[in-house]
Parts: C-alpha cells; structure tokens; sequence
C-alpha cells in the first residue's frame, strides 16, 4: 500500500505553508481519537503500530494533554474520545478514564466506553457505560479478536440501538476477516435504527469492498479516519458522494497521524462550503447530540 497522490500533496502544501498550521473558517471537531492514561500511553501506542505494521511512524504519545495541545493548534474545538479493552477485567477501569477525562473538560470532549464480549456479563457492563453517562460505545473486532456480526456483538448493537447510543466499530482490515463488510451488511440489515459508525470511511484497507456494500444502508456513518493517507483525491470524493456529507465525519485516529496532514488532506478535496462544514463538524454534532452552547470556543484566524 503505497502513500497516494492525496497525501504526498498535502504534505507538499504544509512545507510551503511556513506557519505549519491549516485553517479553516468553521468549527472543526475530531470524530476518532484514542487516548490512555499518561503511565500506559507510550506502551498503548507501540502495541497500536505494532499491530498495523504498515503505518508510518507514530507521532503522538496517547495522552490526553497532548491532544489538547496538538488539536488546539490547528483550531479544533471537540474531540470523541476512546480506548478499546483487550481483555474483559480492563472494561471498567477504561470506562472510568474515559468519563473522568470528559468530567475534567467540560464541553471539550464526547465520551465513548469500551466492552469485551468475553465479559461476565454485557448487560452490566453496558450500565455501568451509561451511568457513566458515556454517550457510546467503541469496539475493534480485529484488535479485540471476534467476529463483527458474533452472536454477543449483536447483543451489543442492540442495547445500543435500544438506548439510541451510536456504535463505532473499525471496520475492514485485507489481514483478517473479522470487520470486513459483509459482516458489516448483517448488522445493518439486523438493526435498521441503530446509529453505526464505520472508522476508516467504513473499511479500512478494502475501501472498494465497503464502497459496493454499505452506502446503500441509511443507518451507516463513516469517519475519514486512517485512510487519506492511501486514497487518492478521485476515490476520497467518491466515497464521500457514495454516502453524502451528512454521514461523514473528519477523524484523526489520533494519536496516529498529524492533524494538520489529515486537515489539509481535506481541504485539497473538491467539496462545496456545505459539505466542508458537514463533514468537519455537522455531521458529528448531529451523530452525538454535542452541546454547540458548550464547545469551547477557539479561534481559526
């Protein structure tokens, strides 16, 4: 998988640009984000590349303050905030960070929890989620090692549907069979009101694949997540018209990829002033019922 045209423009853009910086005239809200607490990061961050092997380097170390420092510098004003648990006895210490992280900055961060589907039980590992008040729920198939459309993912997906909580799942993966989107179509088809959210414009890796099966299913978000990097311009724009701006959202997959790459990435697309703001903040705000009267207010001059 080589870097594409999209990408090797972008970066060309920001070497002429001596600021470093990307603007933009709008509110821009990251949709994807993993964060860990500051003792765990850095090992959290090599497991993450580890797994990918094909990414480039990681540029981030995982933590929230770096977040806050890089996001700001390039005018982002919310973030949707995440971790996966590898083993069921990590579930509840996760969901904790991640509430206590929103608690910590009011109006700055959405809150997804975590769940393992070899937990004792989901059930209660789903209140606890939403006593929590975390507004969704966050799940990796290929990193968590099950099947998408397992038996107990379904159970998932529907007390998710039922409470009306949006689902990201990462979705495709050319090593493994785990997300790819035939197993995708199952879910949708079983949970028409459910609010899934495909990362990686619905299939990472096997882009083609997604784009025939899923845009069709009106219940299906996807993120732009982890993919500029490999799409061209013509692909991007086409993915992006397959499933309209209202049901894409900007993602970073930080702390993965520079902000400012994927943001400039963006803005070489040829997209109107609607779609822009739909797809860097809308969309988002829409999915997750983000409080506008609470985001904190940065300034994009």
């Amino acid at each position: 998988m080589q870097k594409s045209s999209l990408y090797k423009a972008a970066e060309g853009a920001l070497r002429e640009d001596r600021s470093g910086k990307t603007k933009a005239a709008f509110k821009i809200y990251d949709s994807h984000c993993h964060i860990y607490p500051d003792k765990i990061s850095l090992h959290a961050v090599d497991a993450i590349d580890r797994f990918y092997e094909i990414l480039p380097p990681v540029h981030f170390d995982g933590t929230v303050d770096t977040l806050k420092k890089t996001g700001k510098a390039f005018g982002i004003s919310h973030f949707v905030v995440h971790s996966v648990a590898t083993a069921p006895e990590q579930v509840e210490n996760i969901n904790r960070f991640i509430a206590r992280t929103v608690e910590a900055s009011p109006g700055m961060f959405t809150g997804l929890g975590t769940m393992h589907l070899l937990a004792e039980s989901l059930e209660k590992d789903f209140e606890q989620l939403l006593a929590l008040h975390l507004k969704g729920v966050k799940l990796h198939p290929d990193i968590q090692k099950f099947n998408a459309d397992d038996k107990r993912a379904m159970r998932i997906y529907e007390m998710c549907e039922a409470k009306g909580l949006p689902v990201v799942v990462h979705t495709g993966d050319y090593r493994y069979d785990y997300s790819n989107p035939s197993r995708i179509v199952r879910i949708l088809k079983a949970f028409p009101r459910l609010k899934f959210i495909g990362a990686h414009f619905g299939g990472w890796s096997v882009w083609e694949d997604a784009l025939k099966a899923l845009p069709d299913f009106p219940n299906i978000h996807v993120d732009t997540s982890s993919s500029f990097y490999w799409l061209s311009r013509e692909k991007a724009m086409e993915i992006i018209r397959a499933y309209g701006s209202e049901r894409v959202m900007f993602g970073t997959d930080y702390p993965m990829w520079p902000q400012k790459n994927e943001m400039e990435s963006m803005k070489l697309l040829d997209l109107s002033s609607e779609e822009r703001e739909n797809i860097f903040w809308r969309s988002c705000s829409r999915l997750f019922a983000i409080d506008e009267n609470e985001d904190q207010e940065i300034s994009h001059e």
